[in-house]
C-alpha cells in the first residue's frame, strides 16, 4: 500500500466533501491531517451542517473539531485497505474478519492459539492477505477500529472466542463479532480521509 493515490477528480463532482456514502461513509477531510479520522456519525453530521452554515467554521482548523479518532498504526492499514474496497462491500467485510483474525492471534485471547492448532490460523491469515493485496505496517497491538463501548462489548466478545472450543467455533465467533462490528462502523461513524494516502492498487 505504497502508492499514492489522487482522489480529487473523484470528490471534484460532488458539492460538498463526500466521497462516498456506504457501506461505510468516507468524506475528504478539509484540514491538514496525515491519518484518517473516525468521527461519531452525530458528531459528524453536527459538524458538517455548521460548516454549511457558517463557512469559515471549518477553516483547516483541527481545534475546532468535534471529538475524534486519529488512526494510526494498524488501524491505519485496516481502514486503508476498506477505503481501497470502499464499493465492494463483501471484500470490505472480508478486510475487517482479516483485521478479526490478526487481532485474535496477536492478542492470543483464545487458548486454542497457545496449542500447534496456531498454524492454522497463520496459514488462513496468509491465504487472506495474499488473495485480497494488503498487508499492515507498523505496530499491530491494535487492527481493530474502536468502538464506542456503548454500542459494542469488547469484553463480551473476547469471553467469545475463549469459550471457542475448536477451530471452527472461534473462525465463526471472530466472523459473527467482526460482521457485528462492521455493520455498527457503518451505521455510526463516519470516515475523514488524509490529504494524501496510500492504496494497495
Amino acid at each position: 500500500m505504497g502508492q499514492i493515490i489522487d482522489i480529487s477528480s473523484r470528490t471534484a463532482k460532488f458539492s460538498d466533501n463526500l466521497v462516498t456514502s456506504g457501506p461505510l461513509e468516507f468524506r475528504q477531510a478539509d484540514w491538514e491531517t496525515a491519518f484518517f479520522i473516525q468521527m461519531l456519525r452525530s458528531d459528524s453530521q453536527e459538524f458538517e451542517g455548521r460548516k454549511r452554515r457558517m463557512p469559515r467554521f471549518g477553516d483547516r482548523d483541527s481545534r475546532r473539531l468535534p471529538p475524534h479518532v486519529s488512526l494510526q498504526d494498524g488501524t491505519a492499514s485496516t481502514i486503508r485497505a476498506m477505503f481501497v474496497y470502499r464499493d465492494l462491500e463483501t471484500k470490505m467485510r472480508d478486510v475487517y474478519l482479516l483485521a478479526g483474525l490478526i487481532d485474535c492471534m496477536i492478542n492470543q485471547v483464545s487458548p486454542i492459539l497457545r496449542t500447534a492448532l496456531v498454524r492454522d490460523m497463520y496459514k488462513k491469515i496468509f491465504l487472506m492477505k495474499k488473495g485480497l493485496g494488503i498487508t499492515w505496517h507498523g505496530p499491530l497491538d491494535q487492527v481493530l477500529l474502536p468502538i464506542d463501548p456503548r454500542f459494542f462489548s469488547v469484553e463480551e466478545y473476547q469471553a467469545a472466542l475463549r469459550a471457542a472450543t475448536t477451530m471452527k467455533e472461534l473462525y465463526e465467533q471472530i466472523r459473527k463479532g467482526t460482521e457485528e462490528m462492521f455493520d455498527i462502523l457503518s451505521l455510526k461513524y463516519v470516515f475523514y480521509l488524509p490529504r494524501a494516502h496510500a492504496s494497495a492498487r
